[in-house]
Protein backbone atom coordinates (compact mmCIF):
# COMPACT_ATOMS: atom_id res chain seq x y z
CA UNK A 1 0.00 0.00 0.00
CA UNK A 2 1.58 3.31 -0.99
CA UNK A 3 2.47 5.65 1.88
CA UNK A 4 1.72 9.34 2.05
CA UNK A 5 4.61 11.70 2.41
CA UNK A 6 4.28 15.38 3.20
CA UNK A 7 7.12 17.69 2.51
CA UNK A 8 7.84 20.38 5.09
CA UNK A 9 6.15 22.97 2.79
CA UNK A 10 2.94 20.95 2.58
CA UNK A 11 2.81 20.61 6.37
CA UNK A 12 3.05 24.40 6.82
CA UNK A 13 0.30 24.79 4.19
CA UNK A 14 -1.95 22.43 6.19
CA UNK A 15 -1.18 24.24 9.43
CA UNK A 16 -1.98 27.49 7.63
CA UNK A 17 -5.40 26.12 6.63
CA UNK A 18 -6.11 25.00 10.20
CA UNK A 19 -5.15 28.50 11.45
CA UNK A 20 -7.54 30.02 8.90
CA UNK A 21 -10.38 27.84 10.16
CA UNK A 22 -9.64 28.88 13.75
CA UNK A 23 -9.49 32.53 12.72
CA UNK A 24 -12.81 32.19 10.84
CA UNK A 25 -14.39 30.71 13.97
CA UNK A 26 -13.16 33.67 16.02
CA UNK A 27 -14.47 36.12 13.44
CA UNK A 28 -17.89 34.37 13.51
CA UNK A 29 -17.99 34.69 17.31
CA UNK A 30 -17.00 38.36 17.01
CA UNK A 31 -19.84 38.89 14.51
CA UNK A 32 -22.33 37.40 16.97
CA UNK A 33 -21.04 39.68 19.74
CA UNK A 34 -21.05 42.61 17.34
CA UNK A 35 -24.72 41.96 16.54
CA UNK A 36 -25.59 42.17 20.25
CA UNK A 37 -23.55 45.36 20.59
CA UNK A 38 -25.19 46.81 17.47
CA UNK A 39 -28.65 46.08 18.88
CA UNK A 40 -27.71 47.68 22.22
CA UNK A 41 -26.35 50.82 20.56
CA UNK A 42 -29.38 50.94 18.24
CA UNK A 43 -31.76 50.76 21.20
CA UNK A 44 -29.80 53.52 22.95
CA UNK A 45 -30.34 55.71 19.87
CA UNK A 46 -34.02 54.78 19.63
CA UNK A 47 -34.55 55.35 23.33
CA UNK A 48 -32.78 58.62 24.16
CA UNK A 49 -32.16 59.36 27.86
CA UNK A 50 -33.48 55.96 28.90
CA UNK A 51 -31.54 56.18 32.19
CA UNK A 52 -33.26 59.34 33.35
CA UNK A 53 -36.81 58.19 32.62
CA UNK A 54 -37.90 61.84 32.57
CA UNK A 55 -40.34 62.93 29.94
CA UNK A 56 -40.65 66.63 29.32
CA UNK A 57 -43.39 68.06 27.15
CA UNK A 58 -41.14 70.70 25.59
CA UNK A 59 -38.33 68.25 24.83
CA UNK A 60 -37.32 68.20 21.16
CA UNK A 61 -36.11 64.59 21.43
CA UNK A 62 -38.92 62.10 21.06
CA UNK A 63 -38.62 59.97 24.15
CA UNK A 64 -39.93 56.45 24.28
CA UNK A 65 -42.27 55.70 27.16
CA UNK A 66 -43.36 52.40 28.70
CA UNK A 67 -46.93 53.29 27.65
CA UNK A 68 -45.91 53.53 23.98
CA UNK A 69 -44.00 50.24 24.11
CA UNK A 70 -47.01 48.56 25.79
CA UNK A 71 -49.20 49.89 22.94
CA UNK A 72 -47.00 48.02 20.45
CA UNK A 73 -48.36 44.79 21.94
CA UNK A 74 -51.98 45.77 21.11
CA UNK A 75 -51.57 45.35 17.34
CA UNK A 76 -49.02 45.24 14.55
CA UNK A 77 -50.68 48.38 13.20
CA UNK A 78 -49.81 50.29 16.40
CA UNK A 79 -46.26 48.95 16.32
CA UNK A 80 -45.75 50.07 12.70
CA UNK A 81 -47.38 53.46 13.37
CA UNK A 82 -44.48 54.22 15.73
CA UNK A 83 -41.15 55.26 14.18
CA UNK A 84 -39.31 53.71 17.13
CA UNK A 85 -41.48 50.60 16.90
CA UNK A 86 -40.57 50.16 13.24
CA UNK A 87 -36.87 50.38 14.13
CA UNK A 88 -37.00 47.87 16.99
CA UNK A 89 -39.18 45.46 14.96
CA UNK A 90 -36.83 45.74 11.98
CA UNK A 91 -33.85 44.80 14.19
CA UNK A 92 -35.81 41.78 15.44
CA UNK A 93 -36.65 40.73 11.85
CA UNK A 94 -32.97 41.08 10.93
CA UNK A 95 -32.15 38.59 13.68
CA UNK A 96 -34.64 36.20 12.03
CA UNK A 97 -33.35 36.95 8.51
CA UNK A 98 -36.75 38.25 7.37
CA UNK A 99 -36.26 42.02 7.33
CA UNK A 100 -37.34 42.10 3.65
CA UNK A 101 -40.96 41.99 4.91
CA UNK A 102 -40.85 45.27 6.82
CA UNK A 103 -38.61 46.86 4.17
CA UNK A 104 -41.15 45.98 1.47
CA UNK A 105 -44.04 47.20 3.62
CA UNK A 106 -42.27 50.54 4.28
CA UNK A 107 -41.34 50.88 0.59
CA UNK A 108 -45.05 50.43 -0.30
CA UNK A 109 -46.07 53.06 2.28
CA UNK A 110 -43.57 55.47 0.76
CA UNK A 111 -44.72 54.53 -2.76
CA UNK A 112 -48.33 55.51 -1.97
CA UNK A 113 -47.16 59.05 -1.16
CA UNK A 114 -45.17 59.37 -4.41
CA UNK A 115 -46.08 61.99 -6.99
CA UNK A 116 -47.61 60.48 -10.13
CA UNK A 117 -44.67 61.44 -12.39
CA UNK A 118 -42.27 59.44 -10.17
CA UNK A 119 -44.42 56.32 -9.85
CA UNK A 120 -42.86 54.45 -12.76
CA UNK A 121 -39.29 54.64 -11.44
CA UNK A 122 -40.27 53.68 -7.89
CA UNK A 123 -42.53 50.84 -9.06
CA UNK A 124 -39.65 49.42 -11.09
CA UNK A 125 -37.26 49.65 -8.14
CA UNK A 126 -39.73 47.96 -5.73
CA UNK A 127 -40.49 45.23 -8.26
CA UNK A 128 -36.79 44.50 -8.90
CA UNK A 129 -35.81 44.60 -5.23
CA UNK A 130 -38.69 42.64 -3.68
CA UNK A 131 -41.09 41.03 -6.18
CA UNK A 132 -39.34 39.49 -9.18
CA UNK A 133 -38.48 35.81 -8.85
CA UNK A 134 -34.73 36.42 -8.45
CA UNK A 135 -35.03 39.58 -6.31
CA UNK A 136 -32.31 40.14 -3.72
CA UNK A 137 -34.90 40.71 -0.97
CA UNK A 138 -37.65 38.52 -2.40
CA UNK A 139 -40.89 38.59 -0.41
CA UNK A 140 -42.90 35.44 0.27
CA UNK A 141 -45.90 35.66 -2.08
CA UNK A 142 -47.33 32.98 -4.37
CA UNK A 143 -46.76 32.74 -8.12
CA UNK A 144 -50.15 34.20 -9.11
CA UNK A 145 -49.68 37.27 -6.92
CA UNK A 146 -46.12 37.72 -8.19
CA UNK A 147 -47.42 37.69 -11.78
CA UNK A 148 -50.35 40.02 -11.01
CA UNK A 149 -48.03 42.46 -9.18
CA UNK A 150 -45.59 42.38 -12.13
CA UNK A 151 -48.40 43.40 -14.51
CA UNK A 152 -49.57 46.20 -12.21
CA UNK A 153 -46.00 47.48 -11.84
CA UNK A 154 -45.71 47.86 -15.63
CA UNK A 155 -48.55 50.42 -15.69
CA UNK A 156 -48.15 51.75 -12.16
CA UNK A 157 -50.86 53.39 -10.07
CA UNK A 158 -50.76 54.25 -6.36
CA UNK A 159 -52.41 50.89 -5.59
CA UNK A 160 -50.11 48.67 -7.70
CA UNK A 161 -48.57 46.93 -4.67
CA UNK A 162 -51.61 46.95 -2.35
CA UNK A 163 -52.42 43.23 -2.61
CA UNK A 164 -48.80 42.12 -2.14
CA UNK A 165 -48.37 44.58 0.74
CA UNK A 166 -51.51 43.21 2.45
CA UNK A 167 -50.21 39.64 2.09
CA UNK A 168 -46.84 40.56 3.62
CA UNK A 169 -48.59 42.46 6.43
CA UNK A 170 -50.72 39.39 7.29
CA UNK A 171 -47.59 37.21 7.17
CA UNK A 172 -45.82 39.50 9.66
CA UNK A 173 -48.94 39.76 11.83
CA UNK A 174 -49.43 35.99 12.11
CA UNK A 175 -45.81 34.88 12.14
CA UNK A 176 -43.12 37.39 13.18
CA UNK A 177 -45.16 39.78 15.33
CA UNK A 178 -46.22 37.23 18.01
CA UNK A 179 -42.58 36.05 18.26
CA UNK A 180 -41.43 39.67 18.53
CA UNK A 181 -43.73 40.23 21.55
CA UNK A 182 -42.13 37.21 23.28
CA UNK A 183 -38.58 38.17 22.26
CA UNK A 184 -35.88 39.26 24.68
CA UNK A 185 -35.35 42.51 22.76
CA UNK A 186 -38.98 43.59 23.28
CA UNK A 187 -39.39 42.29 26.86
CA UNK A 188 -36.04 43.74 28.02
CA UNK A 189 -36.87 47.14 26.51
CA UNK A 190 -40.30 47.16 28.17
CA UNK A 191 -38.87 45.99 31.49
CA UNK A 192 -36.15 48.67 31.42
CA UNK A 193 -38.67 51.43 30.66
CA UNK A 194 -41.07 50.23 33.36
CA UNK A 195 -38.23 50.05 35.90
CA UNK A 196 -37.18 53.63 35.05
CA UNK A 197 -40.76 54.88 35.30
CA UNK A 198 -41.21 53.41 38.77
CA UNK A 199 -37.99 54.99 40.09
Amino acid sequence: MPGFFFSHNNMTELNGKEDCKLAEGKIHKKKQKAFGADLKSYLKCVVPHIESGIKTSNSKNVMLSAEEVIQWSQSLEKLLASQSGQGVFREFLKSEFSEENIEFWLACEDYKKTKSDHLHGKAERIYEEFVQSDAIKQINIDYQMREATAKKAQSPTHSSFDEAQKTVYVLMERDSYPRFLKSKSYLNLLNQLQTNTSK
